[in-house]
């Protein structure tokens, strides 16, 4: 009897053996690896970075289901060098293009990401020397009317990946991933320039930033694909008055990478721009990604992104409240803040009275100037 249920199983084993291959494959592959140099590691795993990428994800369902888990991507991923290949990019996008070259390269880029030329401020292909200039095209001034009814409109174009309450101190980057709130913004810094109230040990780092008794703490995440429009603007009337930079990554932030790696927004290079609104703490985060290693505000001149020089796990502070100007800068509502180099995410977190009311919905289109919410 049991060999006759030996028999029977025979065959299922070596299906189970069979699909287990890949795995035992991928974990000698990586265990080799591993007894590299650093720099060859790096070298010897890009194939395997490229090929978990080219291989479509229906694909590795099967394998799913008999118990392997293509974990060790996140770390391939991460092998990549994306900051070096961002300032490659950058430099390629400066190149000047011929003129005959340009209608044809940039319509390939308004087909791919469906792009409505009708809005820019020149439609004119001819007019683009490089494809910088393209992706940072201007808009027509009617192209996007400012909402003069809701106290928080969208600084950008963008899609709506997640908004709500801050709670327990974490952030949804998308519904589900999560990120800690002091990982994202840098620990509090008890100086008098800086916009947090005083608080004791024991306060959590929510209740350090929310100012105002009977307030509570909000945050929206908007991204912004490669065909939209790569300025930001201010989203309110506030006043900034820091700012904090942090090298970092510079990992795609399209919305299915950031269910994938948890705490995608803290790995990657930031801009935090801190300050107050008429309702306490404010707060505009400006994430960069892929080929977007250049984030610029406009009225900081000493802002320099994707630099060479890279400590990971550092910051730069940088205060706009001086002796002349005891105040910062301040910001109008739909006022021209900063620009990407092709697309990335706006992460706003603020303080608002308990009767704020966000009119969005997660997944939608959003253009700039139209309404986030309001009291």
């Amino acid at each position: 009897a049991m060999c006759q249920s030996e028999a029977r199983r025979g065959p299922e084993l070596r299906a189970a053996k069979w699909l287990q291959f890949p795995q035992l494959a991928l974990r000698r592959r990586l265990g080799q690896l591993s007894c590299m140099s650093r720099p060859a590691l790096k070298l010897r795993s890009w194939p395997l970075t490229v090929l978990y990428y080219l291989l479509p994800f229906g694909a590795l369902r099967p394998l799913s289901r008999v118990g392997w888990r293509p974990v060790s991507r996140v770390a391939l991923y991460k092998s990549v060098p994306t900051r070096l290949l961002s300032r490659a990019w950058g430099r390629l996008n400066q190149v000047e293009l011929p003129h005959w070259l340009r209608r044809p390269v940039y319509s390939l880029y308004i087909w791919t990401f469906g792009v409505n030329m009708k809005e820019a401020a020149v439609e004119d292909l001819h007019h683009y020397r490089n494809l910088s200039e393209f992706f940072r095209r201007k808009l027509k001034p009617q192209a996007r009317p400012v909402c003069g009814l809701h106290s928080v409109i969208s600084p950008s174009d963008g899609k709506i990946l997640n908004f709500g309450q801050v709670k327990n101190c974490e952030v949804e980057q998308v519904k589900g991933v999560t990120y800690s709130l002091e990982s994202f913004l840098g620990p509090r810094t008890c100086t008098e320039d800086l916009p947090f109230s005083p608080a004791t040990s024991c306060d959590s780092f929510k209740n350090q930033l929310v100012t105002r008794e009977g307030n509570e703490l909000y945050h929206c995440v908007i991204y912004l694909a490669p065909g939209d429009y790569h300025c930001f603007h201010s989203p309110t009337d506030w006043t900034v008055s820091h700012r904090r930079h942090f090298p970092g990554s510079l990992m795609s932030v399209n919305p299915g990478m950031a269910r994938w790696i948890k705490e995608l927004f803290c790995h990657n290079e930031r801009v935090v721009l801190t300050g107050d609104w008429k309702h306490g703490f404010f707060s505009l985060t400006a994430v960069g990604a892929t080929n977007v290693g250049s984030i610029r505000i406009y009225f900081d001149q000493d802002l320099h992104t994707n630099s060479p020089r890279y400590s990971k796990g550092s910051y730069n502070d940088f205060s706009f409240v001086t002796h002349t100007n005891k105040e910062g800068v301040p910001m109008r509502k739909g006022e021209h803040l900063g620009e990407f180099n092709l697309g990335s995410t706006i992460v706003l977190i603020f303080e608002a009275p308990k009767d704020f009311n966000f009119q969005l919905k997660a997944g939608q289109k959003i253009r700039f100037g139209e309404p986030l919410g309001s009291l």
